[in-house]
């Protein structure tokens, strides 16, 4: 692991035991860079989400180990890690505020500082007005703005993003990106997003890592060079069409070999 590295998986393999026994993933060697914006594309049942398990600490892997800020994780998600699913998790009996405080209630800290950093989240995710309404009172995308918010009070360093924005419209994706350009800018902390869409990946990230078709592994590494300060105006950069393309001529194979087993 690197000085730059933030979370390291050396030689990481999962396999899933039983009477339908598979090897998920790898072997996987991956370093993702401190305050880095990392995206990672593959076909379905590669493993992209079972990696992601691994890097945050909720899974073990089978070989292999993973770091993060230098401690190997085993089993167990660590302070400064923060996972946002694609599932809208959000709690239909709490308001905006409720849910987005929620992750803190066991957290010990004292109730201004927990009402601080919830006002703040609740803010920085455009939903101060909304913050006594309940969730089936808000649009979907507002619903995943609650369920980032609510990682966002842990104050991660680095943030998991399994297809987050998965359920909404194509409009609503791009704002959506926006949004999480900002939060990754202004927090300064690292993310790691897996996402089926590579307009989404091509746009939003500083490298996407393709994986091929199961047992999931690392077959192209695609630095964007996109600025910082960037938004979802780029697709409109002939660049952008470029690296589309070459995200989908490093998957078009392992698709079709993933579409050949299903059949």
């Amino acid at each position: 692991m690197t000085e730059q590295s933030q979370v390291s998986l050396n030689e990481v393999v999962r396999r899933y035991e039983g009477p339908s026994a598979v090897q998920a993933l790898g072997p996987v060697n991956l370093e993702i860079r401190r305050g880095e914006f990392f995206s990672i594309v593959g076909p379905s049942g590669c493993g992209k989400s079972t990696l992601l398990d691994v890097a945050s600490g909720l899974v073990r892997p089978t070989s292999g180990s993973v770091h993060f800020e230098g401690g190997e994780l085993r089993g167990k998600v660590p302070d400064g890690i923060g996972v946002v699913f694609q599932e809208d998790s959000s709690m239909p009996w709490l308001n905006v505020r409720q849910n987005v405080a929620f992750g803190l209630r066991t957290s010990g800290l004292p109730k201004k500082e927990v009402a601080d950093r919830v006002d703040q989240a609740v803010s920085f995710m455009g939903l101060a007005q909304f913050a006594g309404h309940y969730p089936a009172q808000l649009s979907g995308g507002m619903r995943q703005r609650v369920c980032i918010a609510r990682t966002l009070v842990l104050r991660p360093r680095l943030i998991l993003l399994d297809e987050p924005f998965g359920a909404l419209d194509q409009q609503t994706r791009l704002l959506m990106g926006d949004e999480l350009l900002r939060l990754w800018r202004e927090t300064g902390a690292t993310v790691l997003l897996i996402t089926h869409a590579l307009d989404e990946a091509a746009m939003l990230s500083d490298r996407v890592g393709v994986m091929s078709a199961r047992p999931g592994r690392f077959i192209d590494m695609v630095e964007t060079e996109w600025p910082r300060d960037r938004d979802s105006r780029v697709i409109s950069d002939p660049k952008f069409g470029a690296l589309t393309a070459r995200l989908w001529s490093s998957l078009r194979e392992e698709s079709l070999k993933t579409m050949g087993r299903a059949a």
